[in-house]
């Protein structure tokens, strides 16, 4: 099968190093084509950041259904459009976060979400609330700008790694999430070093649109994520104007 890791912001070595996560779980089978969008933020952190970068992510949708895929991730713990991404496609889409904390629920009565910035953690929260594991989950922020989990320095990794810290001693937690797509490459030696389960987005993304896939699943195109109706669009984003479907759609 062929998933589509999709970055939603512009740095392509994010995008490399989300794809280097999910080649690591994917099954025998599974090709994972990375794609970065090519328009919007270098980094999503929070809802205009989010909001800015939505077109240029539908617009690698589109472009890649050419070439075909089976299953789409979007590849921003924000779950950046991934509402639209389901209305648009004809395929599976996962979000990480989604993905994430329905992962840690199979592991864990409670767990914590750690993320970057306070205005990703208001976010995230929101999205744990709508996935329904609010009684469960506490999502906590590390003071960890994106771009700089990068260069992996080591006051970025302190910071996560005390921010994990205080969660497993004030929380009660029993699980850790990541909620970062840019922390996907430290999952592994974070459990190591801690004893418990530490959840990357990308890889529970991954394992969850291959099952999907496999059960030959996908989104219900009734109500919710019916396919958009076709009017025109203007000015800039008029190349994604819907076009009409098939009755079914």
């Amino acid at each position: 099968m062929r998933l589509l890791l999709i970055n939603p912001n512009t740095t392509a070595s994010m995008t490399e190093k989300a794809a280097i996560a999910a080649r690591a779980v994917a099954g025998v089978g599974t090709q994972i084509i990375a794609a970065t969008s090519q328009m919007g933020p270098a980094s999503i952190e929070g809802y205009y950041d989010g909001a800015i970068a939505v077109p240029g992510m539908l617009q690698e949708l589109k472009e890649r259904q050419v070439a075909g895929y089976d299953a789409a991730i979007i590849c921003c713990f924000d779950d950046t459009g991934l509402d639209a991404a389901r209305m648009f496609c004809d395929v599976p889409v996962v979000g990480l976060c989604e993905a994430a904390v329905t992962t840690a629920g199979f592991l864990a009565q409670r767990f914590s979400v750690v993320t970057t910035l306070e205005r990703s953690r208001i976010l995230i929260d929101n999205l744990v609330q709508r996935y329904g594991m609010g009684s469960r989950a506490k999502v906590r922020a590390s003071d960890i700008p994106v771009l700089e989990l990068e260069g992996a320095s080591a006051g970025a990794i302190g910071k996560l790694r005390a921010e994990i810290e205080r969660a497993l001693a004030e929380d009660g937690a029993e699980a850790i999430v990541l909620g970062c797509a840019g922390m996907a490459d430290l999952a592994r030696e974070l459990q190591a070093i801690y004893g418990v389960p530490v959840v990357d987005g990308v890889a529970a993304a991954v394992k969850q649109a291959e099952a999907l896939v496999s059960l030959g699943l996908s989104t219900s195109k009734r109500s919710a994520y019916a396919s958009p109706l076709p009017k025109p669009f203007s000015g800039a984003l008029q190349h994604l104007a819907p076009v009409a479907r098939s009755p079914s759609k």
